[in-house]
């Protein structure tokens, strides 16, 4: 099992000393990945007013901080030699599939292939609508972006007829070395499921451990065996809260997630009034002890 923890976009501040010192701590520290969130507008909050998006009030608005994640990727990579970035979820149908596909390139090429991306559909609308993209068609067209990705990765020259892409003889020089692994997050729908299996290399579902988490899993398991594809091979991440319990709990609960096939496992311990080395400091911690226990 592969250990992550998350950048705190909204609590690092714009110190780039800082920031260089929370990646190299987390590489230091012995996480395998780190985890960043994808904002790039924020909105007033009468904005959603009498708007239902999923959320009893939005989680973020214009007084939240969002460091650009291929940006903040590029930088981050010539300070660390070791762990993966990882985007949980880049909001993908919001930008350009063509542009996408040359940053995340770039971040790739220039961290020597320690990049995963993923992505999902999003849910504030704002953000559609500053960026000039539709809200409403998103589920869709990500399907058709991330095979439009694929190509670009892997392809010199594309040429590609879509519903929302055209390419005639076009390419991204320079590609990757080596096709970027696309991973999906979301909810737990039957339609979302049906969709990870078709086109994602592994699924941030962001659930909690229940009583019907296997059940969940089972269903994804299926979908998968009936698109074809070893559920073996399937990276699964997800996370674990050290913020209330003790080790034994916490130890209990990574367990239980590797036993329903989780590669990778993210670790939060930050409590309100720490820091952000803070909290890094005792989520390397229990990531010992973690490694430790449970290998």
């Amino acid at each position: 099992m592969r250990f992550g923890i998350t950048f705190p976009q909204n609590e690092i501040g714009t110190d780039p000393a800082a920031i260089r010192d929370y990646g190299q701590t987390a590489e230091g520290g012995g996480f395998d990945y780190l985890v960043a969130f994808d904002h790039v507008l924020g909105a007033h909050p009468d904005r959603f007013a009498g708007v239902d998006v999923g959320f009893p009030a939005p989680p973020y608005t214009h007084t939240n901080q969002f460091h650009e994640v291929f940006a903040l990727f590029s930088f981050l990579a010539g300070l660390t030699s070791r762990i993966e970035f990882t985007t949980s979820i880049l909001i993908l149908p919001q930008r350009q599939t063509a542009l996408v596909a040359k940053q995340a390139a770039q971040v790739s090429l220039l961290s020597g292939g320690r990049f995963r991306m993923g992505v999902g559909i999003g849910w504030n609308f704002t953000e559609f609508e500053g960026l000039n993209e539709n809200f409403h068609n998103r589920g869709r067209r990500v399907e058709e972006q991330i095979t439009v990705l694929r190509k670009l990765w892997t392809e010199t020259l594309v040429t590609f007829e879509g519903r929302w892409h055209h390419f005639d003889r076009v390419g991204i020089a320079p590609l990757p070395s080596h096709p970027i692994p696309v991973w999906m997050g979301g909810g737990t729908s039957d339609r979302l499921i049906q969709r990870v299996a078709r086109f994602a290399d592994g699924w941030m579902p962001g659930m909690q451990l229940s009583d019907d988490t296997a059940n969940v899993l089972g269903r994804m398991h299926a979908a998968l065996e009936a698109e074809g594809r070893d559920p073996a091979t399937f990276g699964l991440q997800v996370g674990l809260s050290a913020t209330t319990g003790g080790p034994a709990d916490w130890s209990a609960t990574a367990r239980r997630w590797r036993s329903l096939g989780a590669t990778h496992l993210g670790v939060r311990a930050g409590t309100p009034g720490m820091s952000p080395m803070q909290s890094l400091e005792k989520a390397i911690e229990v990531r010992t002890m973690l490694a430790e226990e449970i290998g």
